[in-house]
């Protein structure tokens, strides 16, 4: 049976058990928190669009335009599912269906005007949320934050790929976001 990582170390190169409680503790209740306020932002648009919008708008802005399957593979989800949160964004118009350039048959998905300029009001929104919380943080503080958050994302991304899991926004998210 092989052996992963996690199976190899024990608590003693691990680190203080203490210190992992605490920090476990914390990404729970920040996951909690970030889920009650979807980090919507501030202002009006403050919870008006759910993740999973976000992340798709936000990753057609960031690739462009693209087909159903490409977008699930960059997003590391499953192709039914970008589909079906896909089609509440076309039927409101912040996404558009075109034909591809080179075959007709098939379908690229695209940011409306529309959804760009949504997508730019939560991005906003967001920003400022983020310049609140942090108001009283040395702009090193926030950087190092920054850098933490994405490391830790990436690791976990890396574990699920490793389990065979797929490894949904794996990419480092820009200062944009």
């Amino acid at each position: 049976m092989p052996t992963t990582p996690e199976m190899s170390m024990d608590m003693s190169t691990v680190g203080d058990t203490g210190l992992l409680d605490t920090l476990q503790h914390e990404v729970a209740v920040f996951a909690r928190r970030a889920e009650q306020t979807r980090l919507g932002g501030v202002g009006q648009v403050r919870n008006s669009m759910d993740r999973a919008a976000y992340l798709l708008l936000n990753r057609l802005d960031k690739e462009g335009p693209m087909g159903v399957k490409a977008l699930a593979a960059s997003m590391g989800i499953d192709s039914s599912t970008v589909t079906r949160q896909v089609a509440p964004l076309v039927d409101t118009g912040l996404v558009k269906r075109t034909s591809h350039p080179e075959d007709g048959r098939a379908v690229v998905l695209q940011l409306s005007p529309r959804g760009q300029a949504r997508l730019e009001e939560v991005r906003s929104s967001r920003r400022q949320l983020m310049a609140e919380l942090t108001h009283d943080w040395a702009p090193e503080e926030r950087e190092a934050f920054c850098t933490l958050l994405t490391r830790f994302n990436t690791a976990l991304s890396d574990r699920m790929a490793a389990h065979g899991l797929p490894a949904a926004e794996a990419a480092p998210a820009s200062s944009a976001s």
